[in-house]
């Protein structure tokens, strides 16, 4: 193969990079990659992609010089830019929110695989003896966005999370029972909490105040909430404004599990290197 010079222009402009410019756009890869990962799986990323379209199509009318068209997509491009802090009123709050605590880079703490086994083993006996028994309950667990306004509406308890101790809080008749635990980490941080009902008309009649109130905390921020029906002892997930109802012991467990434990990468360099090998054999 051989081998071309690199144009000068090229070659003078990679001279004038220096490291700090390197710097620079590492961070802003960095956090426009957050960015995106933070509007994964929410009803914001269509909004985003739909914006992503309307600005290609600005740029092509221009290229075009389709006047008319250019300037009605001007317009409608410096309105969008005025309402977006009210469309993604939610968005912004949850980036507010993690900026200031410190998650806005991923920093969270995990617990190790033994513990993660251990806590998730301990909320699934509880979530499932409470179902076989029928007594409706409520778990919220905090991912990234912090929901201290939900746990301040309840009572403060700060305990290690066992099957008793869940199965307690929810004791039928009493001051905690109808209300909803909030889980971070390991501890059981608040119970009786209060949740905002969803206001999605679309959902279906068996689905009641747990339900709905469930579904309505998980439109507004990344919590997953464990739901037990007081009526039908169904166990019932909700997680950014969904609800998968019928889990079994394995579903909850691969669900909740990854909560509490940073699963390492399965693709390793090493991998790669293999894979390549294997391909010049073939």
């Amino acid at each position: 193969m051989l081998d071309l010079p690199i144009p000068s222009q090229i070659h003078g402009l990679i001279r004038t990079v220096s490291f700090w410019d390197v710097v620079d756009i590492l961070i802003v890869a960095v956090i426009l990659y957050k960015v995106y990962e933070m509007l994964q799986d929410t009803r914001a990323i269509t909004l985003v992609k739909g914006l992503i379209v309307l600005m290609i199509v600005t740029l092509v009318s221009s290229l075009l010089e389709l006047h008319v068209i250019s300037w009605l997509l001007q317009k409608t491009v410096t309105l969008l830019f005025v309402a977006l802090p009210i469309v993604f009123q939610p968005e912004l709050r949850r980036a507010l929110e993690r900026l200031g605590q410190g998650r806005f880079l991923g920093l969270d703490q995990y617990l190790d695989v033994e513990e993660a086994n251990s806590l998730t083993n301990e909320i699934d006996k509880a979530v499932f003896n409470m179902a076989d028994k029928k007594i409706g309950a409520l778990l919220v667990i905090e991912k990234n966005v912090g929901i201290n306004e939900i746990i301040d509406t309840g009572i403060k308890i700060e305990g290690l999370i066992t099957t008793e101790f869940l199965m307690n809080v929810f004791i039928p008749n009493t001051p905690l029972h109808d209300g909803a635990a909030v889980i971070r980490g390991k501890r059981l941080v608040a119970a009786g909490c209060y949740l905002p009902l969803t206001e999605n008309r679309s959902l279906s009649s068996e689905l009641g105040t747990r339900h709905r109130a469930a579904i309505g905390l998980s439109e507004q921020c990344d919590a997953v909430i464990i739901i037990v029906s007081e009526e039908t002892g169904v166990v019932s997930v909700a997680e950014n404004g969904r609800i998968e109802r019928y889990m079994t012991h394995d579903s909850l467990r691969q669900r909740i599990r990854p909560l509490f434990v940073k699963e390492k990468s399965s693709i390793k360099f090493k991998d790669i290197i293999a894979n390549w090998r294997k391909k010049d054999d073939e």
